[in-house]
């Protein structure tokens, strides 16, 4: 694989579907046909600026499977946003929702746009245009967006809006990760961080460590980072190490996380937190720590550090932030890696939560709602670490074959129409 490759989401996909799709001695016709998407959408979106200037930005859908019921996945907003990249993250929001066997095929969107250099009213006017040229694609029984890189609950409650003002009546359950009071669930904005404290604390069962004795490195202070921080740290996890884009703080006596949080909150930014040594973004994951936490972006461990990474267990809470090439340096060192697929489905799990409760116009506590993602976290962990001990294969590539092996069956029993 090239370098070029290696950094590819979607080539990134392609690979370990292959190798798990051929373990499971998967028909090539079947294989060819979930490899590829249902359907790319391309829209170019004019905004009118505050300036009064009119601009075009690109934006894209990609739905890439509804064998298992309607598409799931986020919209991202980032300068980086290409359609590769939304191809790639819609398959494996396919296999991740298989993974934690839930009724849902996956998708990805996402605009090319600086979110930082524009207003709140441009940035407003750009989701719900966005929103009105997929409008056709969407829907409950369709496709359910969610929040993701640069997008939030406000974002969401814009998109909700825009498809409910068309269909004429409040479609709550259009989208996930909306406000608790237009039909949000409890839970949700700690449900990915809380995922990944769970499958965590079942990596350590498998080593028969304790979380007071687990010295932990979380790279990212995003949602998914703070909150797994915030609560690891409350379980007794010992936080040594954490980082933003500009850089990290490392203690090896342990972190002040509640404050570290508060100065993140208030500043923006890691920048100038007093409670550790400064260390590099990067240099971060070379750290010594007993557990890895990757919560920022794709392919940040790859060929040409995974040799340095002294973690003994690696949970991804962002989307493919290691390469395939890194997957076999890690898995030939031992290094325990619960896939991405798995640690940070705690996100969608909850965001079906909220779509059931949406559809069924009651709402659960939040301790229900952690009680069930738990269950459920726990039940898929134990599926995907028994299918790599039978098989001899990685946890990613267990991952995928449980995943994949799901959604053909399902794709076998409903048949092709033709």
């Amino acid at each position: 694989m090239s370098a070029l490759n290696e950094l590819s989401v979607y080539e990134s996909m392609a690979a370990r579907f292959d190798v798990a799709a051929q373990r499971l001695g998967l028909d090539a016709s079947l294989m060819h046909y979930l490899r590829m998407p249902n359907r790319e959408i391309i829209v170019h979106i004019p905004v009118t600026m505050d300036s009064g200037k009119l601009e075009v930005f690109d934006g894209f859908r990609v739905q890439h499977s509804i064998a298992r019921g309607p598409c799931k996945g986020g919209v991202r907003f980032s300068p980086q946003v290409t359609l590769d990249e939304i191809r790639g993250l819609a398959a494996e929001m396919t296999w991740k929702c298989a993974v934690v066997n839930i009724p849902f095929g996956g998708a990805k969107g996402g605009v090319v746009c600086d979110p930082s250099k524009l207003s709140r009213g441009e940035l407003e006017r750009i989701t719900r245009r966005y929103t009105a040229e997929i409008l056709d694609f969407l829907g409950p029984e369709r496709d359910v967006p969610a929040p993701d890189m640069n997008t939030n609950e406000q974002t969401m409650a814009w998109m909700m809006d825009t498809y409910s003002m068309h269909m004429r009546h409040t479609v709550t359950a259009s989208v996930t990760g909306k406000p608790f009071d237009l039909g949000g669930s409890a839970g949700r904005p700690a449900a990915t961080g809380r995922g990944c404290m769970i499958t965590a604390d079942q990596a350590l069962k498998r080593f028969g460590r304790q979380p007071e004795n687990t010295r932990v490195i979380v790279q990212g202070c995003g949602n998914v980072g703070s909150q797994a921080a915030r609560l690891m740290h409350e379980a007794g996890y010992k936080i040594i190490g954490m980082s933003d884009i500009t850089g990290g703080v490392i203690n090896t006596s342990g972190i002040d996380v509640p404050r570290l949080l508060e100065y993140v909150k208030q500043h923006k930014t890691l920048t100038g937190f007093q409670g550790g040594d400064c260390i590099g973004a990067q240099e971060i994951l070379e750290q010594d720590c007993d557990l890895l936490l990757p919560a920022a972006t794709e392919s940040v461990i790859n060929s040409q550090n995974a040799h340095k990474v002294k973690a003994r267990i690696l949970v991804e809470g962002a989307n493919s932030p290691t390469t395939p090439p890194a997957d076999d340096i890690l898995f030939e060192r031992g290094v325990f890696v619960v896939p991405d697929i798995l640690a940070n489905a705690g996100g969608v799990t909850v965001s079906y939560f909220e779509w059931v409760q949406d559809r069924q116009g009651y709402f659960w506590s939040e301790s229900d709602v952690n009680a069930r993602l738990k269950e459920i976290m726990i039940s898929a962990f134990d599926g995907v670490t028994s299918c790599a001990d039978k098989n001899k294969v990685n946890n990613r590539i267990a991952a995928y074959m449980v995943a994949i092996d799901r959604v053909a069956y399902n794709l076998k029993l409903r048949g092709f129409y033709a």
